[in-house]
């Protein structure tokens, strides 16, 4: 598999473009995002290695926000998830999102591989700029179709409807990012 996407941010000035390659021990996601965060720049590098069944083996993002320098590395070993060498518990889970993209939706929708009709609720190991340290964050996903799913981050009150490019990505992600193009 192999895919591209650019995104524009809808709720702050900023766009986002990601580029996924299948490799020999699994997939590779890189991307950079580029957005206002707190009224000023963020400009976020971010690396992603997955595994064949897309659950995440190891992440990293590096770049700067609001005036601070970013360098964030995150791995999930046998014991569990370690943020910058720190263990962070959590070994239950086997997914990473950013909370800074709409990239990191893809390895859950891809692990799932849901039929039409079906739902699933799992938690993801999750990060966002100003975090410390992974949280557990429950997600829903409900396919419609083969690219529309219902999705649900109940700890942020977050309900809506995605819409798949044919790649995989999602396309819109309502009241956050928007695609701009696709392949």
């Amino acid at each position: 598999m192999r895919a591209e996407a650019l995104w524009k941010r809808i709720d702050v000035k900023g766009h986002d473009a990601a580029f996924l390659i299948e490799n020999g021990e699994g997939h590779s996601l890189t991307g950079m995002t580029v957005f206002e965060h707190e009224g000023r720049p963020a400009c976020l590098n971010y690396h992603v290695e997955l595994r064949p069944d897309w659950s995440t083996e190891r992440s990293r993002v590096t770049g700067f926000a609001a005036g601070e320098q970013i360098d964030i590395a995150i791995e999930r070993r046998a014991d569990g998830w370690y943020l910058n060498g720190e263990a962070q518990g959590l070994s239950h889970l086997v997914d990473l999102d950013y909370g800074f993209t709409p990239a990191t939706n893809l390895q859950q929708i891809q692990r799932l591989a849901l039929a039409a009709g079906k739902r699933a609720e799992l938690a993801v190991a999750w990060f966002d700029l100003g975090s410390t340290r992974l949280v557990e964050h429950p997600q829903i996903y409900e396919k419609q179709d083969e690219l529309t799913y219902d999705y649900e981050g109940p700890v942020f009150g977050y309900k809506a409807v995605l819409r798949l490019a044919p790649n995989g990505f999602a396309r819109i992600y309502p009241d956050l990012w928007e695609m701009d193009l696709d392949r």
